[in-house]
C-alpha cells in the first residue's frame, strides 16, 4: 500500500494487522523516525493509487542545488536570527580553545583547536564524502537496541536496513524518504526536507550557516558537535555529531526530537568512496514507470 500517513505518535509509526503486537523491532525505527521527524501529522508525498493516475510525487529525485562552502570563521559572515556565526559557535562563557579532557592524544588530535577550526574540519569530513557505507547500532531513549546497515550516496540518498528479525527498511532518493514493512507490504513516504539529517545528505554543507552551532567540546576520546535545526517537522532538533580526536571518523549521531525523545545512532567499519549501486535507493511511488523500473532491478 502505498502513500498512507500515519501520526507520528508515541507507539508502533506502523498500523499493524488487527490482534497482531507491534514488535520491538518495528518500535524501535518508530523511535528512530520520531527523532528525525518529530511527532506531528503531515501531508506526505502523495503518489497516484493507480498506475494511471497522473503522478503527484516528483517523476525523479531532483539535486538540490550545490552552495559552495564557506570558511568556518569568516568576518564576513553575518548571523541570522538565532544563529551564530562560526568563530562565535561555542558559548560565550567557554574557553576560547576546546578543552582537552582524559588521556594524552597525539600531535594530530583537535582536541586544543579552535572552534572555527574544529567546524571547519567537520565540513571537510561531509563535503569530502561521496558514498558511505557500513554498521550501525541504534538505540532508542529506553536503552533498547537494533543493528543494521547504512547505505549513503550524495546528494540525498540514504538507506537503512535493519537486521532481522525487523522486516524494515527506510529509503531516502534525494526527494523523499520512504519507510517500508516488508513483512506487511506497506510503505510511509515523508518529504526529505523534514529530517534533521542535512549533515549527511546534502551535497556541500556547512554546520555554522545550514544548522546553529550551540556548542563544541570535548568527551573522552573524542570531539563533540552540538547543533540545533530549527527547519524539522514540528519544531527544534538538537543533533550531536560525536567525532575521534582526529576527527577523521565520525562515531555517532544522537537526535532529540522537538518533544524531547532522544535516538542515538553509533557508527562502525565505515567505508567512504566505495562503488555504489544506484537501484538501492529507488522508490516505487506507484506509478506504471515505477512498476516497470522495479521489475528492472528485480531482474538483475
Amino acid at each position: 500500500m502505498t502513500g498512507r500517513r500515519h501520526l507520528l505518535a508515541a507507539g508502533s509509526l506502523l498500523v499493524l494487522a488487527a490482534g497482531l503486537q507491534p514488535a520491538p523491532a518495528s518500535a524501535q525505527v518508530s523511535s528512530f523516525l520520531d527523532g528525525l521527524f518529530g511527532r506531528k501529522e503531515q501531508p506526505a508525498p502523495a503518489p497516484a493509487p493507480e498506475p494511471e493516475a497522473p503522478p503527484a510525487a516528483p517523476a525523479a529525485p531532483k539535486k538540490p542545488a550545490a552552495q559552495a562552502p564557506k570558511p568556518a570563521k569568516a568576518a564576513s559572515d553575518k548571523p541570522g536570527p538565532g544563529a551564530k556565526p562560526a568563530a562565535k559557535a561555542a558559548p560565550s562563557d567557554a574557553p576560547a580553545k576546546v578543552a582537552a579532557v582524559g588521556a594524552p592524544t597525539a600531535a594530530s588530535s583537535m582536541l586544543d583547536a579552535e572552534p572555527a577550526a574544529v567546524l571547519a574540519q567537520a565540513n571537510a569530513y561531509f563535503n569530502g564524502m561521496t558514498t558511505l557505507s557500513g554498521n550501525f547500532v541504534q538505540i532508542a531513549g529506553d536503552g533498547r537496541r537494533i543493528g543494521g546497515k547504512l547505505t549513503l550516496a550524495k546528494p540525498g540518498r540514504l538507506r537503512f536496513d535493519y537486521d532481522q528479525p525487523s522486516p524494515m527498511e527506510v529509503v531516502a532518493d534525494g526527494t523523499s524518504v520512504a519507510v517500508k514493512d516488508r513483512k506487511l507490504k506497506t510503505q510511509d513516504l515523508y518529504f526529505i526536507s523534514q529530517t534533521p539529517l542535512k549533515f549527511l545528505l546534502r551535497d556541500k554543507i556547512d554546520l555554522a550557516r545550514d544548522l546553529t552551532v550551540s556548542d563544541i567540546a570535548n568527551d573522552p576520546g573524542g570531539i563533540r558537535i552540538s547543533l540545533e535545526d530549527r527547519a524539522t517537522l514540528g519544531g527544534t532538533s538538537k543533533i550531536q555529531l560525536f567525532f575521534d580526536a582526529e576527527m577523521k571518523t565520525l562515531s555517532q549521531w544522537r537526535i532529540t526530537d522537538p518533544q524531547g525523545y532522544q535516538t542515538t545512532v553509533q557508527l562502525s567499519n565505515l567505508q567512504k568512496g566505495k562503488a555504489i549501486d544506484g537501484s538501492q535507493f529507488f522508490i516505487n511511488y506507484g506509478r506504471s514507470e515505477d512498476k516497470a523500473m522495479e521489475k528492472q532491478i528485480k531482474a538483475q
